[in-house]
């Protein structure tokens, strides 16, 4: 899938947070990035930045010692450190 409606109207169980959110990061950057799974982290963008997408609360543990490394994080109003709002990455579409 990529994208987070077609998740909901054809999903026969109830959606994963975790998948509809790197649904949405990933259907929103697609367009003009070039998108890969990282070794550490859930996605590397254009070869140079790694991107753990999750929920708040989420800790830097998955991407430690990585460099560039951010996190994609819901129910966020604002960034804080490398702490990214999920909802900012639908103005790159």
């Amino acid at each position: 899938m990529e994208n987070c409606n077609l998740l909901h109207a054809l999903s026969l169980t109830k959606v994963e947070a975790g998948t509809e959110r790197e649904t949405f990061f990933v259907n929103q950057l697609s367009y003009r990035h070039n998108i890969e799974y990282a070794k550490k982290g859930d996605f590397l963008i254009d070869g140079k930045f790694t991107v753990e997408v999750g929920r708040q609360s989420k800790d830097g543990n998955q991407i430690a010692g990585v460099d560039n490394a951010f996190i994609a994080a819901d129910n966020m109003e604002y960034a804080l450190g490398n702490k990214i709002p999920l909802w900012l990455f639908g103005f790159l579409y």
